[in-house]
């Protein structure tokens, strides 16, 4: 990975990826007046508590209380990490994933030279 994905990136991925689609594309929705409503893929239920909200784009769990939008539904019930999650959404919608540079690895070498630098200066 070259670095961390640009937020205008990450912002056109949600915006091309309603919710109910996403959702609907793994489990079968019944519409329940303004939102969807399913059995919950994360635990074991008889009556549905898994609910898709449209208009928040979000999902939510009242069983067991998972929720979040696009890329937590993706990232829970794929099994993967955020940035796959990312990968998957955008190969979906057909967008070009773009990285901000400097990412991930450049922060982390920064932190660690400043928790360095305060551990020598207290030392």
């Amino acid at each position: 990975m070259a670095g961390l994905f640009s937020t205008a990136t990450l912002e056109q991925i949600r915006a091309a990826s309603d919710i109910v689609d996403v959702v609907g594309s793994y489990l079968p929705l019944k519409r329940a007046g303004a939102n969807f409503t399913a059995l919950c893929p994360f635990h074991k239920e008889k009556s549905p508590s898994f609910n898709v909200n449209p208009r928040l784009q979000i999902f939510k769990c009242f069983g067991c209380h998972k929720g979040g939008d696009v890329f937590a539904f993706v990232r829970e019930y794929e099994s993967v990490d955020f940035p796959e999650a990312v990968r998957r959404l955008a190969e979906r919608a057909r967008i070009p994933l773009e990285y901000v540079q400097g990412g991930a690895e450049a922060q982390s070498r920064s932190l660690k030279e400043k928790l360095l630098q305060n551990h020598e200066h207290i030392t």
